[in-house]
Parts: structure tokens; C-alpha cells; sequence
């Protein structure tokens, strides 16, 4: 790969920084201390990415996804520009929620957004809460993902601005699900989407993080999100992660989890949209009794390629976490999940099972899937098992005996494959419409 490119493209990205200004994060409203530490998180992302490569294949985190196109695109950071009407907006709305933040390009949009709890949550941009909260914001923001040792993180805290920031207080249930919507309407462009969430003890809610593009053909774009989730003592998290970009995007994101002692994390991942999109998820178990459990799902046709890495960290005896991930792979897609559990030493009583099940639609397509299992304690129970293969024969034979025809059946068994991760989400009009579609995607396989 031409290096000259890498160092073109960064530094075009490094050269934006002074211009962070409009429609971001005014540090000079701010009071002088919450102004130090938010300049000394960027200042140590900057200098971190500094220190950083850009990764290749020749990366053994790497070595499936080649990401050398985004090096040709210097895109510039997103500036806060046109925000669409809410005729345009209001269809990507979830009808169970009340409690909506939306972001433009990375920007918010209170005019698009709802907020009905302010008394019950603590929810907004991170412009607002910075100051009103600034010491639970600055407890929390920057302090679960690992921009050590990856670029994309290190970037996203260097352009932090605006972000949307969820605080459930401890003990209050929060019945209606928050919709975080982040909506991609500039091409050629980067834009850095912030999440933090905060399940105080012995609370309980739902969180829907949605990355969808405004209209299916505006070109190319990159995206660059973090969220960050800290679930306390019996805290408990459901979380629904959408993927909807354009066709022309790229999607690159980390997702960091911190779980305290009995604490519950519930995650649905579905991966649908950009050319390239790399997702990391980090989970870490730092007090006993906790559990994870997470579903995954990755449809992608013609020449999409979607990456999913999760990493999860068993740091504390008596913890449970169960993974299972699909990948659907059509035309000349390429699919790749690599999941790793590792069991500390000290992890005794863990109980961890993971299941890597793949189907493949095409003679071209691909999936690579690398069940990692590092086990230092030894008085644990665990399981992984990975499958890829293509429909099988004789369940096509049986429904063509009922009367469908070939094509028929064979949508109707790569619906039900990829409809099965679909039924954990909790939330019944988003369930509905992405069932729909999965259902017109494999009709038209």
C-alpha cells in the first residue's frame, strides 16, 4: 500500500481540527475546569493517533478486511449544515419511543429530536450535559474504549463534539426504549457519531443505536463512531444496533463495555449497509455475577464486505456471556467475524458458549469466521462451534414438495436462517420492519 496516501489522508484530517467549531462543542462557554479535561481528552487522542498506522492486512487484526480504498478518499470532517424536515426524517422514527436524540452528520438536531424524561433521565447532547453534568460526563466519557492501540477510536475522541449522552439514575426503569438515530446526509465527507451510556445501579432500559443514510445513492462517505456503555451493580442494558448505511459507505466503529457485579448486557447487532464496515465490540466483566448475552446478524450482497470483531473479557468469577453470530453472504460479498473469549486467571465459574453459523448464496461470496478461545482458569465451561455452508438440499426438497417452487424455498429458508436474530429485539415495530427487510433482500437473491 502507498504509504504517502496514508499520510496524505490523515493529515488532511489533522489540518481540520481548528476548524471543529461550528455546530460542535464550545469550550469557551464552558467553566475553566470542565474546559481542561475536555481538552485534555482530545489533546492525548491527538497525540495518540499521531503515534498510530493506519492498519493493513498484513495485521493479524486486519488481515480479512483490506481497508486501503479509504486512504484514495481524504474526506474531510462533516460540518453541521442543512438539517432535513421531519417528512423526510420521520419514517426512520421507532413509534414506541419517546425519548429520540438525532444527529445529522454527526451533528444533533434538536429540532428532529425528543426528549419527555428530563426528570426521570439524564439524556441530551453532549454539549448541554457537559456542563450541567459534567462530572458524571467527564466520570464516564473516554474511559472504556481503547484508543491505545486503535487508530479509528483515537480519531473519533480527536473530533469529539456533539454525542449523545444517556444517565438512567439508579433504581428507575425506563419502560420506553431511547432511539439515538444517526443520519449520514453529506458525501465525501467524515463524520464522528459519540455515544455514552450510563445504567446506574439497579436500573433497567433500552437503547436503539441506528446509523442509516438519508437517501440510498449520495455517494460515498465515512463513518467513525464510538459508543461507550457502563452498566453498574444489577444494572440491566438492552441494546439494538443498526447498520443501515448507503451502499457507498464505509463503517467503521467501536463499541466498549464495562459490567459491574450482576450487572445484564443484551445486544442485537445487524449489520445491512455500507461497501466496507468493520464493527469492534469490547466487553469486560469487572465485578462478579455478571452476563452478557449477544446476537448477531450480517446480510450483505453484491461486493459488500462487513467485519464484526467482539472481544470478550472475562475478568471476574461466577460471569456468564453468550455470543451467537449469523453471517448471509450473496453475489461476491465477503463476510468476516472473529470472536474471542478470554478467561483470566482468576475467572473461575465461567460460563461462556459461542456460535459462529454462516450461509453462503453464491459460489462467489465468502466468509471467514476464527472462534478464539484463551483460557487461563480451570474450572470453567466453555464452548464455541462455527459453521458455513450453503441451504440445505433436502429442506429445499421438502417445501418444493409442499408446492413452492426452488426460488421460493430458498427465500423462505434464508429468511427464517437470518429472521431468528431478529426475534430477540424487544422492540415490536423495529422487529416488523427489519424483518421486512431481510424478507425483500432474500427475495431478491
Amino acid at each position: 500500500m502507498n504509504e504517502s496516501k496514508n499520510i496524505d489522508y490523515l493529515t488532511c484530517l489533522f489540518k481540520s481540527l481548528p476548524a471543529q467549531s461550528n455546530g460542535s462543542l464550545s469550550q469557551d462557554t464552558l467553566p475553566e475546569d470542565q474546559k481542561l479535561w475536555l481538552k485534555r481528552l482530545r489533546a492525548q487522542a491527538i497525540d495518540k493517533a499521531g503515534q498510530l498506522k493506519w492498519p493493513t492486512v498484513k495485521d493479524e487484526e486486519w488481515r480479512f478486511t483490506d481497508i486501503s480504498p479509504l486512504t484514495r478518499l481524504p474526506f474531510k470532517p462533516a460540518k453541521a449544515g442543512h438539517v432535513p424536515g421531519l417528512s423526510e426524517t420521520q419514517p426512520l422514527f421507532i413509534e414506541e419511543t419517546v425519548n429520540r436524540l438525532v444527529f445529522i452528520d454527526g451533528f444533533f438536531a434538536p429540532e428532529l429530536s425528543s426528549i419527555a424524561d428530563e426528570n426521570q433521565l439524564i439524556i441530551g447532547n453532549l454539549d448541554t450535559l457537559a456542563t450541567r453534568h459534567a462530572h458524571t460526563v467527564s466520570t464516564h466519557l473516554g474511559q472504556y474504549v481503547q484508543s491505545q492501540q486503535n487508530l479509528f477510536t483515537a480519531l473519533n475522541t480527536a473530533f469529539l463534539h456533539d454525542g449523545a449522552v444517556v444517565v438512567v439514575p439508579q433504581n428507575t426503569v425506563v419502560d420506553q426504549p431511547v432511539h439515538l438515530l444517526f443520519i449520514a446526509t453529506q458525501a465525501e465527507t467524515t463524520h464522528y457519531p459519540r455515544s455514552l451510556i450510563v445504567g446506574e445501579a439497579n436500573s433497567q432500559m433500552t437503547v436503539v443505536e441506528d446509523y442509516v443514510a438519508l437517501q440510498a445513492d449520495n455517494g460515498a462517505y465515512i463513518t467513525n463512531s464510538v459508543a461507550e456503555f457502563k452498566l453498574a451493580a444489577n444494572a440491566q442494558i438492552q441494546h439494538i444496533r443498526l447498520q443501515r448505511e448507503n451502499v457507498n459507505a464505509f463503517h467503521l466503529a467501536n463499541c466498549a463495555v464495562s459490567l459491574d457485579y450482576a450487572s445484564r448486557y443484551q445486544a442485537v447487532n445487524v449489520a445491512m449497509g455500507a461497501k466496507i464496515s468493520r464493527f469492534n465490540l469490547d466487553i469486560s466483566f469487572k465485578e462478579e455475577a455478571a452476563e452478557c448475552v449477544i446476537d448477531g446478524l450480517a446480510l450483505i450482497t453484491d461486493e459488500q464486505l462487513a467485519d464484526t470483531h467482539t472481544c470478550i473479557d472475562h475478568l471476574k468469577p461466577n460471569c456468564t456471556s453468550n455470543q451467537q453470530h449469523k453471517c448471509i453472504a450473496d453475489g461476491k460479498a465477503h463476510a468476516v467475524f472473529n470472536g474471542k473469549i478470554i478467561v483470566r486467571p482468576n475467572a473461575q465459574k465461567t460460563n461462556s458458549s459461542q456460535s459462529s453459523r454462516n450461509l453462503l448464496l453464491s459460489n462467489e461470496a465468502q466468509i471467514d469466521t476464527k472462534p478464539q478461545l484463551e483460557i487461563f482458569a480451570d474450572d470453567v465451561k466453555c464452548a464455541h462451534g462455527a459453521t458455513v455452508g450453503q441451504l440445505d438440499k433436502e429442506e429445499v426438497f421438502y417445501l418444493k414438495s409442499r408446492g413452492l417452487s426452488e426460488l421460493a424455498a430458498r427465500n423462505l429458508l434464508t429468511y427464517a436462517f437470518g429472521a431468528e436474530i431478529l426475534n430477540s429485539i424487544p422492540v415490536a415495530s423495529l422487529k416488523h420492519t427489519l424483518e421486512q427487510t431481510v424478507l425483500n433482500q432474500t427475495r431478491s437473491c
